[in-house]
């Protein structure tokens, strides 16, 4: 039987670090993006209906409506990392505060552990891998959160994440060949 595609669209760019990350709407340069990722996936594609799965956040919704992809159903074990005590803050605040931290190789003070993000993604994961056989799989994603996918699609631990770049609009195509899963395609910008 055919085994179809897993693609994750990562969401396009948002207001994060004015807003706060939990949930901002989609910049204007975003929306823009967010029409291009649509022309890239229709490339990448093979014209099957896909079944669409998003986390139920303004910004991945907005970036699935955008790209043209009519979304099958959200999923809350499709939403960004919990990073606690940390949320809505930039990279070089959370520097200041605490030097060298990272959520890929340090716990997550009032945050999600990284076992927690592995469990939930391998629950997700194991209803795509059910679903891949009949029709393709798009998953409209978080950027941490979508790396931790990659990561677990390939056996890898979800810290293992933290070696996949993502980019806000950006088209990752997971497969593959027997038994072994692959990474065909990773972080392909919006055309």
């Amino acid at each position: 039987m055919h085994q179809h595609h897993l693609f994750l669209l990562r969401h396009a760019l948002t207001e994060w670090a004015t807003a706060g990350r939990t949930d901002p709407p989609l910049t204007a340069v975003g929306e823009r993006q967010a029409h291009a990722a649509g022309r890239t996936y229709a490339l990448m594609s093979d014209d099957s209906p896909a079944l669409v799965l998003s986390s139920p956040r303004r910004a991945t919704l907005r970036t699935a409506e955008l790209a043209g992809l009519v979304v099958s159903g959200t999923s809350d074990d499709l939403v960004e990392w919990d990073y606690g005590n940390f949320e809505g803050l930039t990279a070089a605040e959370i520097s200041e505060r605490e030097p060298g931290w990272s959520v890929w190789s340090h716990p997550v003070p009032g945050g999600e552990a990284a076992d927690h993000v592995e469990r939930r993604a391998d629950a997700l994961l194991d209803r795509v891998r059910d679903a891949l056989p009949e029709r393709p799989v798009a998953l409209v994603v978080h950027g941490d959160f979508g790396r931790v996918l990659v990561a677990r699609w390939l056996g890898l631990p979800a810290t293992a994440g933290g070696c996949f770049g993502l980019d806000p609009a950006s088209l990752t195509m997971l497969g593959s060949r027997g038994e072994l899963s692959q990474l065909l395609h990773l972080n392909v910008p919006p055309s």
